[in-house]
């Protein structure tokens, strides 16, 4: 599974580690992740992530 990257302020979402703090299980993809997720350190959108190069 790809780890995405926010555009915004650099913070890289590891499926392996997922989202703890926001109900995110690990092993969840992010393509998987609720549409109305947001970044966790600045709060943007699902839209404002790229895949890690």
């Amino acid at each position: 599974m790809k780890r995405y990257v926010c555009d915004a302020c650099g913070y890289i979402y590891d499926p392996a580690e997922g989202d703890p703090d926001n109900g995110i299980k690990p092993g969840t993809a992010f393509e998987d992740l609720p549409d109305d997720w947001t970044c966790p350190v600045c709060g943007v959108g699902k839209e404002d992530f790229s895949p890690e190069e």
